[in-house]
């Protein structure tokens, strides 16, 4: 079911809910325009945006909320929990908290290269690449990227995931869990679905 997001707060109580250090949401809208390959700018790129979380997540979050959201809009109105949480789940995060608990470990620990390996699916592969996925305890999962954030399985060793299945995700950090969106299994409707739990997932190209 679609849903309209509203960048106005019900009431005090729910503004103070809202509230989310500047510098948190500023990663956030860096990590979209990284993933995306471009800055946003123009009422056209919002749109754009607009249109992709939509296509996405199946949830509506208005050009102008996301203008906000960049700050380019005057509005002192703090973004919704809800708003950051879909922006969120769009990179490929759970949530915003979880967005922001990765974002710390990365400034935290820089020098870490497990910390640091991820793709960012946009820009960094082409269609046809391989990537072989493995968690635990003996999960193996060859998946081939097909363009616009979607993958479809190749093979699949102990896992749920299935030859043929298809999904869509925009990013993969090693060592963190894997967040799929709209897996679909033949003509099933589509569902979320999270790798590795537990210690996260591994990657590499094959």
């Amino acid at each position: 079911m679609n849903n309209t997001m509203n960048s106005n707060p019900k009431s005090p109580a729910a503004a103070s809910e809202n509230l989310r250090p500047e510098a948190d949401i500023a990663r956030l809208c860096s990590a979209v325009e990284r993933t995306l390959g471009r800055s946003m700018r123009t009422p056209k790129d919002f749109e754009q945006l607009s249109g992709a979380i939509h296509s996405r997540l199946g949830v509506i979050i208005s050009r102008n909320t996301l203008r906000r959201l960049w700050g380019d809009m005057k509005d002192v109105a703090q973004p919704r929990r809800s708003t950051l949480d879909f922006v969120a789940r769009f990179l490929g995060y759970a949530d915003m908290d979880a967005f922001t608990v990765q974002a710390g470990k990365e400034l935290s620990d820089t020098s870490n290269p497990v910390m640091s390996r991820r793709i960012h699916v946009s820009t960094e592969l082409r269609k046809g690449d391989r990537l072989r996925l493995t968690w635990l305890p003996d999960r193996v999962c060859d998946i081939e990227y097909n363009g616009s954030l979607h993958f479809s399985v190749v093979a699949s060793q102990n896992s749920k995931l299935k030859a043929g299945d298809t999904f869509l995700c925009g990013l993969v950090i090693e060592g963190e869990p894997l967040y799929l969106d709209e897996l679909q299994r033949d003509n099933e409707p589509g569902v979320s679905y999270v790798c590795g739990k537990k210690g996260g997932v591994r990657f590499e190209k094959i």
